[in-house]
């Protein structure tokens, strides 16, 4: 049997207590010492009483003095007026006090400020709140710009998210963004195992793990924490790196997305297909997203590559694959049979010239540097003003730069990371049509686009999936058997006569799938529909679904009433679950 493995230390949740005493054992001691001394001292010291007698005060006496002298209170001298000796010695313990008290004040504000106190308080707040979730939750680790984008989309679905990073402006962010619920956010090393423990990896409520740090290794270190500590567990990772993707699917099948690979493939899809591409980026945009307007298509011709990293190698093997010749200017470029290379610095006017971009259809700048790209950019056009542009941005303070030079196709690594992480966590049906959409070509594309243009608007309403199961759809469980038309579904509740503004994206039966099934589809038990809407449209397809009597009028056009009192004396009683498909033209669904 597999021992489970446990990667959260027992004390790490709880330093604080034993920091604190480390800090303050010193004052502690003195005061504890100043305390006994003086206690003890009392009881040497001879007093007298009323008559005159020589008395020592008892321990008890001594205490309960000392203890109301140190603490400020005082009530006065028991158990008989003190002597002179006795008021001398007390007057030094005072001030021995007084010092005592000032020393372990200071150490406890120094305790305070000090940077292992705040983050061990910090540390020990951050687990408590972790261990009382009851919902599940992601735990995403790196909250820059991908992560910030990301998180925004899910608060928006109502998603729970606990946030690692190791950068403390990053986390401090999570309490001035407008989330709708508190994110616990630790600063922390996500390539140490034991962090993720802390986090919440082990957590039976943490549903999955997304890992959009900058650094691939780090990447892969939580993908493979996640895949030993937690097999199973859904895991998502950002790489630009082919090689770190490799070593990824090693451990598991985690789901990779590499932005750099997305841009050129969305490129190929726009040569190819550009309404494919058009709907492509509407959908994973979210809910509320205006229809991109139709921009410049890619031109097909040669392309000019400045920029020979990892991007560039991706982008020209991508317009390799479509046969399309590609020119590439970088520094120390690698050598490529048959790919033109020129070498040198892109910026300097006669290697610029070299490339003869009055003859290219296309103009990449696709350096790591925002300054190099935007300058590239500017020289290109004024050599041929008709290039199609790309550009790569780099970082997000620089996008009001970008947007100024209208450039014709433009990648935000963190950006299209975020909407394709978005898209796979927030319907997963929606990643899969995604992938298998562009297959079925630019006119399938266009009509789709035009159904969605008709019952969606110009804006995209919800996207969400329909599970066609008992527990789900109850109000349709008398019909499921012998199969439901998808037009007959989509009739109004409020009138069949209409249609709800709904367009089947994607039927998924098995592991098979159907593109855009048609009202003439037949659903059966355990179909999963993905649907696209506008406003109330998935609450009333809801009501379909598990309300048996809107069910029987939708389906089969018979009214029947919703109490089971005038059920009987109408003797309209809904359709049991032995109960045949009737069609609306059926005499029978007219009988009382």
């Amino acid at each position: 049997m597999k021992r489970r493995t446990t990667i959260a230390r027992p004390t790490e949740g709880s330093p604080t207590v034993f920091l604190v005493l480390r800090r303050m054992r010193a004052p502690l001691i003195v005061l504890i010492l100043i305390f006994a001394i003086s206690v003890f001292g009392l009881t040497l010291i001879p007093g007298q009483d009323a008559d005159g007698n020589p008395v020592r005060m008892g321990f008890f006496d001594a205490f309960y003095f000392m203890s109301y002298t140190a603490t400020t209170i005082g009530y006065g001298e028991i158990p008989h007026p003190f002597t002179g000796a006795q008021r001398l010695w007390v007057t030094a313990t005072i001030y021995l006090t007084v010092i005592g008290w000032a020393y372990a004040i200071g150490s406890l504000l120094a305790t305070l400020r000090d940077r292992a106190f705040r983050d061990a308080l910090a540390l020990r707040r951050f687990t408590g709140t972790v261990k009382r979730l009851r919902e599940p939750f992601l735990l995403v680790v790196g909250y820059g710009q991908t992560g910030q984008l990301l998180g925004h989309a899910l608060d928006a679905l109502g998603r729970r998210m606990v946030v690692v990073d190791s950068s403390p402006e990053h986390v401090d962010t999570l309490d001035i963004d407008p989330y709708h619920a508190d994110i616990p956010g630790l600063v922390a090393n996500a390539a140490n195992p034991h962090h993720l423990g802390v986090a919440g990896l082990e957590h039976p409520c943490c549903e999955g793990v997304v890992a959009l740090t900058d650094d691939d290794e780090v990447n892969l270190i939580v993908a493979m924490t996640a895949a030993l500590i937690r097999p199973g567990l859904p895991v998502i990772a950002r790489t630009v790196s082919p090689a770190i993707e490799h070593r990824m699917h090693a451990f598991g099948s985690p789901t990779v997305v590499n932005p750099f690979d997305r841009y050129g493939d969305h490129l190929r899809i726009a040569l190819r297909a550009p309404s494919a591409y058009l709907l492509m980026s509407w959908l994973v945009r979210g809910e509320g997203a205006e229809m991109p307007a139709p921009g410049r298509p890619p031109a097909t011709g040669r392309w000019v590559v400045c920029g020979f990293g990892r991007f560039g190698h991706k982008l020209v093997d991508d317009l390799r694959a479509d046969g399309l010749e590609v020119t590439v200017i970088d520094l120390h470029p690698d050598e490529d049979p048959g790919l033109t290379v020129i070498e040198g610095d892109a910026s300097e006017p006669s290697v610029l010239a070299a490339a003869d971009l009055a003859t290219a259809a296309g103009f990449v700048a696709g350096t790591d540097n925002d300054a190099t790209n935007l300058s590239l950019v500017a020289a290109a056009r004024k050599e041929n003003n008709a290039l199609f542009i790309g550009a790569r941005q780099n970082r997000p303070q620089n996008a009001p730069l970008f947007a100024a030079m209208e450039i014709d196709w433009l990648l935000v690594p963190s950006e299209m990371a975020a909407r394709e992480i978005y898209a796979r966590l927030s319907t997963p049906l929606l990643w899969r049509f995604l992938q298998e959409m562009p297959a079925l070509g630019e006119q399938w594309a266009a009509d789709t686009l035009e159904r969605m243009r008709a019952y969606c608007g110009m804006q995209l309403g919800p996207v969400w999936k329909v599970n066609l199961t008992d527990a789900e759809a109850p109000g349709l469980r008398p019909w499921l058997p012998s199969g439901v038309r998808l037009g007959d579904l989509l009739r109004s509740p409020g009138d069949r006569g209409q249609r709800l503004d709904a367009v089947p994206l994607m039927l998924l039966r098995g592991d098979e799938t159907t593109l855009g099934p048609d009202d003439d589809t037949v659903l059966e038990s355990g179909d999963q529909v993905l649907m696209a809407g506008r406003g109330r449209t998935p609450r009333a397809l809801l009501d379909t679904m598990t309300n048996r009597v809107v069910a029987e009028y939708v389906l089969t056009g018979r009214h029947v009433p919703a109490g089971w009192v005038a059920q009987r004396v109408t003797g309209r009683i809904p359709a049991s679950t032995e109960s045949p498909v009737r069609s609306s033209d059926d005499p029978s669904n007219n009988r009382t």
